[in-house]
């Protein structure tokens, strides 16, 4: 089952990639690349690098709840890993890895408890993602006339937002009726798979005992605003990359990009994310009327310029910590995970 979906991500990828770059003049993608300014490319891949230890220290205050405050240091490395792992290894490896390294360097965090603070991590992050998507979509300089499906953008717009609070407030009933989500998770896990009923039942325990941040205010604020400054910093490396093409578009696009991009990624494909991000990169720059071949140009240097450092950081950490691929498709495979 792993292999064939691992194979349908390369595929898929490749078909990408292929239909990107189709109709694109290559030499004119390296015209647009050698006069790009190598600085901005730099500054923009720096940004892509630093969004990582913010993540890791959003970690802290989601799962401080539940354990306590676990020491940067450890979240830091197990983020980085988990990173490198996702951009090498197919199928999102790397969420599995950065909990299981996090366990494995403080043993007091179970795993079960890190990899259920990684879904409070996640629901942050498209609450945020989103509702910066949404807000750019406001922007007076957001292009004009654009529909999807009869529906004006702006329309979307001030109806996702709509679906960012309504998120939230679901969030805020599961924490504030916990026996009741518990419940109901048992009653539907013991008629669809009743096996693995337990396993169910306790990783929606550690998810409603994580989104306990939201039960407590400094907490809750401290996630938010390092969400916030998580997707901003993304942003920035993405401006900066704009700006090092020479693309001619609001700051407000880049927010609108990521949300794309976001989308896109979801997408299952090859490690890394290429095909997909390339493909959501030119449909998201499209709206703004960039040229296909700088949007492609912007997408391929952007990828790998950002790809290259966290790898590295996280490969480095990776052999530092003792991990080996083995234990960690060990523990991966065992009932609990």
């Amino acid at each position: 089952m792993k292999a064939g979906r691992t194979l349908l991500g390369f595929l898929l990828s490749a078909l990408l990639l292929w239909w990107t770059l189709r109709g694109v003049e290559l030499a004119a993608v390296w015209e647009v690349l050698r006069a790009a300014n190598g600085v901005l490319f730099a500054l923009s891949a720096a940004a892509a690098t630093a969004i990582v230890p913010i993540r890791a220290r959003k970690w802290q205050p989601i799962l401080e709840p539940v354990v306590g405050v676990v020491p940067y240091g450890p979240l830091w490395r197990s983020t980085a890993i988990g990173v490198m792992m996702n951009n090498v290894f197919p199928l999102r490896a790397g969420e599995f890895a950065r909990a299981f390294a996090l366990t494995r360097e403080v043993p007091a965090v179970a795993l079960t408890t890190s990899l259920g603070s990684l879904a409070v991590d996640r629901i942050f992050d498209a609450l945020v993602v989103f509702a910066m998507m949404f807000a750019a979509m406001l922007d007076p300089r957001f292009p004009s006339g654009a529909t999807v499906a009869g529906r004006t953008l702006g329309e979307i717009a001030i109806g996702g937002v709509g679906l960012v609070g309504a998120a939230l407030a679901v969030c805020y009933v599961i924490v504030l009726r916990p026996g009741m989500v518990v419940g109901l998770t048992s009653a539907v896990a013991a008629r669809l798979m009743p096996a693995q009923r337990d396993t169910v039942v306790g990783f929606v325990e550690l998810g409603v005992g994580s989104l306990a941040v939201l039960k407590d205010s400094r907490r809750f604020g401290a996630v938010l605003l390092w969400t916030v400054l998580h997707w901003l910093t993304h942003a920035l490396a993405l401006w900066l990359g704009f700006l090092a093409v020479g693309m001619d578009v609001p700051v407000s696009a880049a927010l609108f990009l990521q949300g794309v991009l976001a989308i896109g990624v979801a997408v299952p494909s090859s490690p890394g994310f290429f095909g997909v991000f390339e493909v959501a990169a030119n449909v998201g720059l499209a709206v703004y009327g960039v040229p296909k071949e700088i949007a492609v140009t912007w997408a391929l240097g952007y990828h790998l310029l950002s790809f290259i450092p966290i790898t590295v950081i996280g490969a480095i950490y990776f052999a530092r910590v003792g991990l080996n691929m083995g234990e960690v498709r060990q523990a991966q495979r065992a009932p609990g995970p």
